[in-house]
């Protein structure tokens, strides 16, 4: 007995120790990230896989602890939380990403990803809201008076035409010899002047030469057929879609608002590609540049987005540019354009951790870099527009 207590008091000490390894001190978990008791089923284990639960989420198959049988009406609310997500990560996300440059994509990166909307996410969303809110309220930036010139037609056909009335031939009659001969020759003038022609219509020259399908049509010897013979029907299609543009701008516009989102989601990769270029030496991954990428392009969107809607709302409110919504908005339009160059800059100083001096010359060619690339892109959105009118 006396021995196997020797033995006991000797093993306590070991089975202590690893007591203290194997049950380290937990950290209190955050209540804005677990769900609330009153959501929860309360079950003791998993009610898919059978799982011992120790929170609401079932460490093992993942699904949560959640009661769904109750009233109708609070499972339809807490049904559209959940997929709106506008009261717990959403809202967490947009305080850092309007007001704490880099602070969402370091602590994504650091791991503290739960509580932020998803990256991809939050970009499809701005994006989508800003490319829908900019179509909706610049329908009528764009106007042009197609009968302007067919007004001036009419009234100076009115005027012709009252040349010859009765009126104005009693009037002559009644003065004298010398000024009715003078005002006789201008109005002679006036019916003899020469008709409108229509202007004449440029076209593309091939060798010196106009173009023409048949004897002189465009061929780049190193491109296919099938090439050739698209350019060739672009040229000749571009009269008819200039005059259709020409009559009505929407179109055009129309076709830019539907290619533009598009053309943003494929330029992402390479911009994060730029940013890999210039930080080559920073040992991270592409998927973090693609990431400081995509949140950055949601700050921009959103920027744009509160832009649009203080603008629609003063021309909305004050029609006549006088009043104080309409000077509030120029006030939020430049400090939008004052925020965003200052966001980006701060931003790449907290995310990549480097000297203010760095940081800079970094900035600055990267702007550069990303100007040259937004203005070949949107040469291309334009042109790619035009050839799908």
């Amino acid at each position: 007995m006396n021995v196997e207590n020797d033995h006991s008091e000797e093993d306590t000490p070991e089975r202590s120790a690893d007591e203290a390894e194997n049950h380290l001190p937990v950290p209190a978990p955050d209540p804005a990230l677990t769900v609330s008791r009153k959501r929860l089923a309360g079950s003791a284990t998993c009610l898919n896989c059978g799982t011992v639960l120790q929170g609401p989420f079932c460490h093992y198959c993942g699904q949560p602890d959640k009661n769904f049988l109750r009233f109708f009406p609070v499972l339809l609310r807490e049904l559209m939380e959940d997929f709106l997500d506008f009261d717990s990560r959403f809202m967490r996300t947009m305080k850092p990403l309007l007001f704490i440059p880099g602070k969402l994509t370091r602590d994504y990166l650091d791991g503290r990803r739960f509580r932020y909307t998803p990256p991809l996410r939050l970009y499809l969303f701005t994006s989508i809201a800003c490319f829908f809110l900019a179509t909706l309220f610049t329908s009528d930036v764009i106007q042009i008076d197609a009968n302007s010139d067919k007004s001036d037609g009419a009234s100076s056909g009115v005027q012709i035409d009252e040349i010859d009335s009765p009126k104005v031939a009693e009037a002559i009659s009644r003065l004298d010899p010398k000024t009715r001969e003078e005002v006789e020759k201008a109005l002679e003038g006036v019916k003899q002047a020469p008709e409108e022609t229509e202007p004449e219509v440029e076209t593309i020259s091939i060798n010196g030469k106009p173009w023409d399908r048949e004897t002189n049509p465009l061929i780049i010897g190193w491109m296919p057929d099938w090439v050739n013979n698209w350019i060739n029907d672009e040229i000749e299609q571009s009269p008819q879609k200039g005059k259709q543009i020409e009559e009505n701008p929407d179109l055009i516009k129309d076709k830019v608002f539907d290619v533009l989102p598009a053309t943003m989601f494929v330029l992402l990769p390479i911009v994060a590609l730029l940013f890999k270029f210039w930080y080559l030496f920073a040992k991270k991954y592409y998927v973090e540049h693609l990431i400081f990428a995509l949140h950055n392009h949601a700050f921009i969107f959103v920027m744009l987005l509160i832009g649009i809607l203080a603008g629609a709302v003063a021309e909305w409110a004050d029609p006549a540019g006088q009043g104080f919504l309409t000077r509030l908005a120029d006030w939020i339009e430049i400090a939008i354009m004052c925020w965003i160059p200052l966001y980006l800059l701060i931003s790449l100083k907290r995310v990549y951790r480097q000297g203010w001096a760095m940081t800079l010359a970094k900035f600055s060619v990267i702007g550069i870099s990303y100007t040259i690339l937004l203005a070949l892109t949107t040469a291309f959105v334009a042109l790619l527009s035009f050839v799908l009118l």
